[in-house]
């Protein structure tokens, strides 16, 4: 019989997922599921102070409240065939386990970053004042700290840097450039991710105590890519994205490992060997303020230039 190892696996799966992604910020596990694959977001909005009258009685406000079902849509899947041979000659490195870990770190992790990117672009280039496109060749050593500010400043965002809930991710040319301004006196930390003695360095600054975070893995860097097998920018459609701003308060990431099944051999009908299957729900989410339920968190400034297939 197939055991289904979601429930025994995920919290070790979904570890991973926040070690190693870049948007590990914005994960977040704690949702009230309604079925399978859907939770529910309470939007709340008030009327505000009305002028008192001296003569008595007091103003009646309203308020209104609704209960909003969001739906995970990002439904994805994938098996693994590991044949005795390979386990045996391999003294079982090729084992379920790690090709598991491996997977999710190397594949889904990339992919949930990429699709977060992709997704909050996407809002954003629909709310007027909170997109816009830069080509990558006008940023200079001298005006990227005021474009920078500029973008921290657009629209509603003010609210959510004097709140310091706001996350700010840039390409390695802005990191770079800013790395030489000479209006910018912040410190860049270098943060190393090493394993088995290799790892990538990324660098983290703030700007107003704005979190800024390299993305050197720009592969996952575009406002909209093509899930069909794995994730690739779409040629002539997609941008990369310079600088990319959301705040923690209001948009999610909700994974949900829904099935991760493993066959011994002789339980199934697929080949000679162990069979790993691995089925995943998530989607990452722009709600609203509270205040008039409007979403005003994100900004997205993407290049002029369109991606082509190398």
């Amino acid at each position: 019989m197939a055991l289904n190892y979601a429930e025994v696996w995920s919290p070790d799966l979904l570890e991973i997922m926040e070690q190693e992604s870049l948007t590990s910020p914005f994960i977040t596990t704690a949702v009230k599921w309604l079925n399978a694959k859907t939770f529910h977001f309470t939007q709340m909005s008030t009327g505000g102070y009305k002028a008192h009258s001296r003569k008595g009685g007091w103003n009646k406000g309203e308020y209104n409240q609704e209960d909003v079902p969001f739906t995970l849509t990002h439904d994805r899947d994938i098996s693994f065939l590991i044949d005795k041979i390979d386990v045996d000659e391999t003294n079982q490195t090729a084992s379920i386990k790690n090709i598991s870990e491996v997977f999710h770190k190397t594949q889904q992790v990339p992919e949930t970053d990429a699709y977060f990117f992709s997704k909050v672009a996407t809002e954003a280039q629909k709310l007027e004042g909170y997109h816009s496109e830069t080509a990558i060749s006008t940023y200079t050593k001298e005006n990227v700290y005021g474009k920078l500010k500029e973008m921290l400043s657009a629209g509603k965002l003010r609210r959510y840097v004097a709140k310091g809930a706001l996350i700010a991710y840039v390409s390695s040319t802005i990191m770079d450039l800013l790395e030489q301004s000479t209006d910018f006196t912040r410190k860049i930390e270098m943060t190393q991710i090493a394993e088995g003695g290799l790892g990538i360095e990324s660098r983290i600054t703030d700007i107003d105590g704005v979190t800024l975070i390299e993305v050197i893995d720009d592969e996952r860097f575009y406002d909209k890519f093509d899930f069909t097998d794995g994730f690739l920018p779409v040629a002539g459609t997609s941008h990369k994205i310079n600088v990319l701003i959301a705040s923690p308060l209001t948009v999610k990431t909700v994974p949900k490992i829904s099935s991760i099944y493993y066959f011994n051999p002789g339980a199934h009908t697929e080949g000679d060997g162990y069979l790993y299957q691995d089925r995943s729900l998530s989607d990452t989410f722009v709600f609203p303020n509270g205040k008039d339920n409007k979403i005003d968190s994100i900004y997205v400034d993407v290049d002029t230039e369109t991606y082509t297939a190398e």
